[in-house]
């Protein structure tokens, strides 16, 4: 039954809400964390990123079936900017997986089962005021304040990037999500295909992610951060291939 853990059919949800962090981190911190089939997706050759998108879903379900039949969940991601390139020979843009979580017991057991995002259960704490949202959980101990001010956000003090324009190049997510079989040396693809896809660049008061934290990893700093609201969002079925 292994061959349901590799996205057997497409899947449908609406995006109320996508927050996406990306932080730039020294390229050699991140290379030995991911498999040799994929690169790093970088900027100036020096730096490499970890996406972390917040995402609240709606009627998640399988392609094809009724609204009402879908589900609400929450879910957290931290991934990797990767590129692979496929058999044709052309290279895709995508993200490698290095930790899921969700508000719900039931996404965890189905997203276990038909995916290898290898999901965990958290809880999820969400407030919002005049000045500022946020969005925290104390089993996982992240905590993010984003700014609800529109007006003249600008880049992270630290980040690599000259403007705007440039951020917007490193966005998550990306089209591809790649999953990697050392033993069947064979790479998983599964595409996201979006409509409205405008990120709007968010300023951010605070942040602490203990995941993070965990991969000790130097000199990472904050590069971006964008949202998108109430966007349709399809997951592809996916398509594996052979690596070499």
């Amino acid at each position: 039954m292994k061959f349901l853990k590799n996205h057997p059919f497409a899947v449908d949800a609406f995006f109320e809400s996508s927050v996406v962090l990306t932080f730039a981190v020294p390229k050699e911190q991140l290379q030995q964390m991911i498999p040799e089939c994929l690169e790093l997706d970088t900027f100036q050759n020096k730096w490499a990123f970890i996406a972390v998108a917040m995402v609240q879903t709606k009627n998640l379900r399988p392609k094809g079936f009724p609204e009402f039949m879908g589900n609400n969940f929450f879910l957290i991601g931290y991934r990797i900017f990767v590129k692979y390139k496929n058999k044709e020979g052309k290279r895709l843009r995508g993200l490698y997986i290095i930790k899921s979580e969700t508000n719900k017991k039931k996404m965890e057991f189905f997203g276990n089962i038909f995916t290898h995002y290898n999901y965990t259960t958290t809880d999820i704490s969400l407030t919002n005021n005049n000045k500022s949202r946020t969005i925290e959980s104390k089993k996982s101990d992240f905590k993010l304040v984003i700014n609800n001010t529109d007006e003249d956000i600008e880049l992270p003090e630290d980040s690599p990037f000259n403007d705007w324009k440039d951020a917007r190049k490193f966005a998550g997510p990306l089209p591809h999500t790649f999953t990697y079989n050392k033993n069947e040396n064979s790479v998983l693809i599964i595409l996201g295909v979006r409509k409205n896809w405008k990120p709007k660049p968010l300023g951010i008061f605070k942040y602490h992610f203990s995941f993070l934290d965990s991969l000790k990893l130097n000199g990472v700093v904050l590069a971006n951060a964008f949202e998108i609201k109430n966007v349709p969002y399809q997951w592809e079925k996916g398509r594996l291939e052979k690596w070499k």
